[in-house]
């Protein structure tokens, strides 16, 4: 699953809010960085070409994807962590980053809370989150097929985890919970560009807990190749261009 993520939805899908993100980082000129859920490195990897000065430790709960990213953005120390319960001391990083991880936390201010631990007095927090469903074009149609493919039984991941945090309202109530001011929140809209339909549906069907999703209710090649079918037939053949909306926030701790 890591090899399918890096792929085929990192570079359209993530690589995107990747600059973004680590563009907000760089303006905070920080020494050290903690990136938490740093999947297989596109953050990471932005940010040593932003802040190439800064010492950035990388971690994430799969193994596997901390064996990949630690190829991908060598310049990093990794290391396999669970973000809530940090293996670093108190007070350690100037910035800690999570893209589009909060939304895994199985308690949010608990785990907000051990952000906060780590921080510096006057470091800050820099994450984000999808907003809903319908404001990410391609996964709003690939949801809707999977639907049509298993009308008694969807899967419905990507509803329930990745657009199940959308409320920012809800973030910064949380993070006030886990000891942390929010001083800004965004919703920033950005393109992503894929070589085709295929190559995109492929990632979200193989390189995702979907894929978990698919096997348990059929065949995941054979569900592949019918979702590629029937989104090529919206969508088109070719190259392909998809707008998502994400959340943008920052945090610092309390006083």
């Amino acid at each position: 699953m890591p090899g399918a993520y890096e792929k085929w939805l990192v570079p359209t899908v993530f690589g995107p809010f990747a600059v973004d993100l680590a563009a907000r980082i760089a303006a905070r000129a920080p020494a050290r960085v903690l990136e938490v859920a740093a999947g297989t490195g596109v953050l990471t990897r932005e940010l040593a070409r932003v802040v190439p000065e800064a010492a950035v430790t990388a971690t994430d709960l799969n193994d596997a994807m901390v064996a990949l990213g630690r190829t991908r953005a060598p310049g990093a120390t990794w290391q396999q962590a669970d973000a809530m319960r940090l293996p670093f001391g108190d007070a350690g990083f100037d910035v800690v980053a999570c893209q589009f991880g909060v939304m895994f936390l199985p308690d949010k201010p608990a785990g907000y809370a051990e952000v906060r631990r780590v921080l510096t007095p006057d470091g800050a927090f820099v994450l984000n989150t999808w907003s809903t469903l319908a404001t990410h074009e391609f996964e709003a149609a690939f949801t809707a097929t999977l639907e049509r493919i298993f009308p008694t039984d969807p899967p419905m991941f990507l509803v329930r985890t990745p657009h199940g945090y959308a409320d920012p309202d809800r973030v910064v109530a949380d993070l006030q919970a886990g000891g942390l001011r929010c001083t800004s929140v965004e919703t920033v809209t950005l393109e992503g560009r894929a070589e085709s339909v295929a190559a995109l549906a492929t990632g979200y069907c193989t390189g995702t807990p979907v894929r978990a999703e698919i096997v348990d209710r059929g065949d995941l090649a054979a569900t592949t190749a019918t979702v590629v079918r029937e989104l090529e037939a919206q969508l088109g053949t070719g190259p392909i261009t998809v707008r998502m909306a994400a959340h943008v926030v920052e945090a610092v701790p309390a006083r």
